[in-house]
């Protein structure tokens, strides 16, 4: 889907889709060795709470591990910014998806002061990147309503005073890019998100499109999940 939706752009660069896991370390070194890589963005990770919280095991390979490794293969193919893509939810991590992100998070800082500390200073710069819930992203709130109210509601909320922190899609990546430029090395860089906003409201707000307005169902919090 990412492969057309870029090729309909009639980009002038060159766009080489190549598959592959942060799992496999020889795949992710023969990648960056082969094609020269300049700058990383790191934002494989299993990032749905719930899912996370009953597969720890898959969780930890994927968010930890696989951050580790391909931290090890940009240094190894001479990477010059590796920009990790982290979330709020590591502050004070109540859940495994959060945890795992900060133990993500940690290796990148560790990998970071070990490049500084070369007798030249040179190396990989790393950089981590914090925000919230993208707008329209896989498993946000807003394609769940959508979807509910193409079914005719009811439209599901957690609980009445669950609040998140929101931003585009394109605010997400121009201050991630952004970020990852100007960022010194080892810096974890937090994005001004504004204000948290309740998923009550935002659930209101799509209710009201239907006349009568569309019921409104608590269904409690789910595993990991904060207020």
């Amino acid at each position: 889907e990412l492969e057309t939706r870029l090729r309909r752009e009639s980009l002038s660069t060159r766009l080489v889709p190549i598959l592959g896991t942060v799992r496999a370390a020889d795949r992710l070194q023969d990648v960056m060795s082969s094609w020269g890589v300049n700058t990383v963005y790191h934002a494989a990770a299993y990032k749905h709470v719930p899912m996370v919280e009953h597969n720890i095991a898959e969780g930890v390979q994927n968010n930890v591990l696989g951050t580790l490794h391909a931290a090890q293969a940009a240094l190894r193919a001479g990477v010059e910014h590796f920009v990790l893509i982290s979330t709020d939810k590591v502050v004070d991590p109540t859940n495994v998806m959060g945890a795992t992100k900060r133990l993500a998070e940690c290796i990148a800082q560790a990998m970071d002061v070990a490049e500084r500390s070369r007798p030249d200073g040179a190396g990989t710069r790393f950089v981590t990147v914090r925000f919230g819930n993208v707008l329209g992203s896989s498993g946000s709130v807003v394609p769940l309503f959508r979807h509910q109210l193409e079914r005719g509601g009811p439209l599901t909320v957690t609980h009445p005073d669950v609040t998140r922190f929101f931003m585009t899609a394109q605010e997400a990546v121009r201050l991630t890019i952004f970020a990852g430029a100007i960022g010194d090395s080892g810096e974890v860089m937090v994005l001004d998100m504004g204000e948290p906003v309740k998923i009550l409201d935002v659930a209101r707000r799509f209710a009201t499109q239907y006349d009568p307005p569309l019921d409104i169902v608590f269904t409690g919090l789910r595993d990991g999940e904060k207020l």
